[in-house]
């Protein structure tokens, strides 16, 4: 491959986040990983330029806002081949108005690494050009003296492409077998159409991630619709909850077991008052849905919300367990959703809400625990033979799957670089059991779901700890082994930086609740691709 307007020259560009702070700190692990791909370039004779040099205030090069993606992006030859190098997480409309106009063979690259979300962050751009239907090459490397890393590069530069192996995927068969299962799916897909449902939006676009919106073109016709919230209303309806009934939740989760690591600063800390406002924000939450009648919601709150309130990632883990503090609504006649998760979509990502709710459906017919969990897909390594992911979400995993409950959740304070106002997690190590997994994401202007199993395993202690403290320690963790999709066939295929994880009671219950799920999938219409070693009747 060359370029007619700079011979065997690359152009370079980053996107980072939003927040300052993030991006200062982010910035030595980005500059390993530009060395890496500017020193495997010039192994073929090719150098690297770098679309923006790093600003001598901020002292990063990241693209830190849409405006300054769009003036970047002025400076990049539009046929030239072009990379972008992320290392930690980014918003992905910073670079989506330039990537979409831009003519030549685009690159996406991430070190595979734990220490910051970079995998997350390519995963999350992958996805938006998915949707917006541009065609990319993407690639991962731990140090890049990997054949893998290597061999891909060295085919980008020679033909503008890379090509991975997805051999693990195969679309679900029209003639499914007439199974409990396979019409129960079709009834729950039927029920939806039907009676409809709808899910709560607190503000749309959390984090840059275009590949998180659904358009209603697409939700209608599945049966869902969107009630567009904000969360103006949200911070509002805080306002209205006293104190003793914000206490009343604290109470109930150290009755249950739920124990918090505090203290008394309020910069680093996790402090009394930033779990009363937690407390507020979760019965504020269950209120308004409420008020609108949803079936699912979601809270944007890293822009916005994060300048005013603690983390609502205690929140979002409470009302998708079913054992939660109570709740009454507002004239105190009944219990909000008894017994029952309101399933939330963290960072408002539609994919999951989507997901979510065709789950609850299934998993509660089934009489299985219904309780979700969004994860990142942040990183992972070999142990013991096998490549084990670390599944990991920014703060909340619903208490019951923990292998003891609330007796297992541990709040931790977050991060002050990237939540400010602090507020607990709901931090743990997810138990061992059979899971499945599943995203629903854009592509050729439709709705498609890549669906698998799974198992959460077991590690000793020592490697939980270090996989921990290799990424973020307060938030939770899950060891996913994926049944038969290897690292790199994942990490090529996957269209989103959350997965969706749900747990049965066992390998058939688990291959029953695929079936069912798949199942409702088609009939809503939705294509359902079948990722590695997957059991249909």
């Amino acid at each position: 491959m060359t370029s007619s307007t700079t011979e065997r020259t690359a152009y370079l560009v980053a996107s980072g986040d939003l927040r300052e702070s993030a991006n200062v700190a982010g910035w030595p692990t980005q500059v390993k990983l530009e060395r890496i791909v500017t020193d495997a370039l010039a192994e073929h004779g090719w150098r690297v330029v770098r679309a923006n040099e790093v600003d001598p205030k901020t002292g990063h090069g990241f693209i830190s806002s849409q405006r300054m993606g769009i003036e970047v992006f002025k400076t990049v030859p539009k046929d030239v081949p072009l990379i972008v190098a992320e290392a930690v997480w980014q918003y992905s409309h910073h670079v989506l108005p330039g990537l979409r106009t831009h003519e030549g063979p685009i690159l996406t690259v991430a070190n595979f690494a734990g220490d910051w979300p970079g995998l997350v962050g390519l995963l999350g751009l992958n996805a938006g050009l998915t949707k917006m239907g541009k065609p990319y090459s993407t690639i991962w490397t731990v140090d890049g003296t990997d054949d893998f890393f290597r061999d891909g590069i060295r085919s980008w530069l020679e033909t503008g492409t890379i090509i991975h192996d997805d051999s693990h995927v195969r679309d679900l068969p029209a003639d499914l077998p007439d199974t409990p299962e396979i019409e129960l799916g079709r009834k729950l897909a039927a029920r939806l159409l039907e009676d409809k449902a709808i899910i709560g939006v607190f503000d749309e676009g959390c984090m840059g991630m275009y590949n998180a919106i659904i358009d209603d073109e697409l939700l209608n016709p599945i049966g869902i619709y969107k009630e567009r919230l904000s969360q103006s209303a949200l911070w509002a309806e805080m306002q209205r909850v006293d104190d003793a009934e914000a206490d009343a939740v604290g109470e109930w989760l150290k009755a249950a077991g739920m124990t918090f690591r505090l203290g008394s600063d309020e910069a680093t800390e996790l402090t009394e008052n930033q779990l009363r406002w937690q407390y507020k924000m979760y019965i504020a939450a269950l209120r308004i849905s409420d008020d609108f009648g949803l079936d699912a919601v979601g809270i944007q709150y890293q822009q916005g919300l994060k300048d005013l309130a603690p983390a609502s990632d205690l929140v979002e883990g409470l009302l998708n367990n079913a054992e939660r503090p109570p709740v009454t609504s507002r004239d105190g006649s009944r219990v909000l959703w008894d017994g029952k998760p309101l399933p939330h979509f963290n960072e408002v990502d539609e994919g999951a809400a989507v997901d979510a709710l065709v789950t609850n459906r299934v998993w509660t017919a089934l009489g299985f625990d219904p309780a979700t969990t969004l994860h990142d897909v942040r990183w992972g390594e070999e142990y013991d033979g096998r490549f084990v992911w670390v599944y990991e979400i920014s703060g909340s995993v619903p208490p019951s799957h923990f292998a003891g409950g609330y007796a297992d959740a541990e709040g931790w304070r977050q991060d002050n670089v990237f939540f400010p106002a602090g507020g607990a997690t709901i931090n743990g190590v997810s138990k061992p059991g059979e899971i499945v997994w599943s995203r629903v994401y854009i592509a050729d202007g439709g709705l498609h779901v890549d669906i698998g199993r799974a198992s959460v395993v077991e590690l000793p202690e020592e490697e939980t700890r270090r996989r921990k403290e290799a990424t973020n320690p307060e938030w939770p963790i899950a060891h996913v082994v994926l049944h038969g999709v290897t690292r790199d066939q994942f990490m090529a295929r996957h269209k989103a930086n959350h997965v969706q994880i749900a747990y049965a009671p066992d390998a058939a219950g688990a291959d029953r609740a695929l079936a069912a799920k798949a199942a409702m999938f088609a009939h809503l219409g939705v294509t359902v691709h079948l990722c590695g070693d997957v059991s249909i009747g």
